[in-house]
């Protein structure tokens, strides 16, 4: 691979330039939903982009695409459509570690796919005993294989949510810089709450990411301070920009951080990156939020 992807023809991904300086392992498995039931905010994209910049860092990730559009698959260049995946596991047919699937270029990065079959997982699930606790059953079987699991939900509170809310540790929630955005905000809330009281009292909100931002905007930076406000602790402080080169990746099926890895998107999700693994590593290690490394060695297969 190329030391440079070029921003005119990018590569097909063959291998994947590796962080001089690795990424900080939890002390157990952090299991993530990253979830708004507001759609377009940036889910899918911050969860394929930290994944993916965690899996150069040197840590053991998985996606579980939970969406039934299926677009952290083909991010990921996973073929979905018509292969076996998620939905399979919910219905029982499968377990999970027959459906993960490795994610190309990434050694430490795999992923469980969406398929069309996913869509009918609502009203399939309605039936089942202990239907909000499918997803966590299947994860339990295969969690110890890796440092961090992202669950990519659909813009809905439905029982695919819930079942990933059911099934984690952390919720992570994108927030795009705009007003319309914080006006769901307080229905998401409402459904952790009860899901932490009743189903998972594990479940933390533990980070909050700023997508779609324009530093030049007098809202986006209203938004923001209106965030950092009411979520000081639970804000990572490192707005992801608005920027062609995130929304270019997918359409050549891979993230940012190897579409265009100097890009200012693909810096902003690796600085995000290293900040929650930062904060997951253990106690005994001290805390250093300054550190952020962007640079590249080697490609690897």
């Amino acid at each position: 691979m190329a030391d440079e992807v070029s921003r005119e023809t990018p590569a097909k991904v063959v291998g994947v330039r590796r962080l001089k300086e690795a990424m900080a392992k939890p002390a157990s498995t952090r299991i993530f939903t990253v979830a708004n039931q507001k759609g377009g905010v940036g889910k899918t994209t911050t969860t394929v982009n930290i994944a993916a910049a965690m899996a150069m860092g040197g840590l053991r990730v998985l996606v579980i695409d939970l969406d039934p559009q299926g677009n952290a698959s083909t991010a990921l260049g996973v073929e979905h459509r018509d292969s076996a995946g998620v939905y399979e596991v919910l219905m029982g047919n499968t377990s999970m570690s027959e459906v993960v699937k490795k994610v190309a270029g990434f050694p430490a990065l795999d992923c469980v796919s969406s398929n069309t079959s996913l869509a009918n997982a609502e009203i399939n699930l309605v039936s089942m005993v202990a239907r909000e606790l499918q997803l966590k059953a299947a994860i339990d079987e295969v969690s110890a294989n890796y440092d961090y699991i992202f669950i990519d939900c659909p813009p809905s509170l439905g029982l695919l949510t819930i079942n990933a809310f059911a099934a984690s540790k952390e919720l992570l929630i994108p927030i795009q810089t705009e007003y319309y955005a914080l006006e769901g905000l307080s229905q998401l809330l409402e459904t952790y709450s009860v899901v932490k009281k009743r189903l998972n009292p594990n479940l933390n909100l533990s980070t909050i990411v700023l997508t779609m931002f324009d530093s030049r905007t007098r809202l986006s930076n209203d938004v923001a301070a209106n965030v950092r406000s009411h979520f000081p602790n639970e804000l990572i402080d490192i707005p992801i920009p608005r920027a062609v080169r995130v929304s270019e990746a997918p359409s050549y099926n891979q993230t940012v951080m190897t579409y265009d890895p100097l890009s200012p998107g693909a810096i902003a999700y690796m600085q995000v990156a290293r900040e929650i693994a930062e904060r997951g590593k253990p106690k005994d290690v001290v805390f250093d939020s300054n550190v952020v490394s962007i640079n590249y060695k080697g490609g690897i297969a």
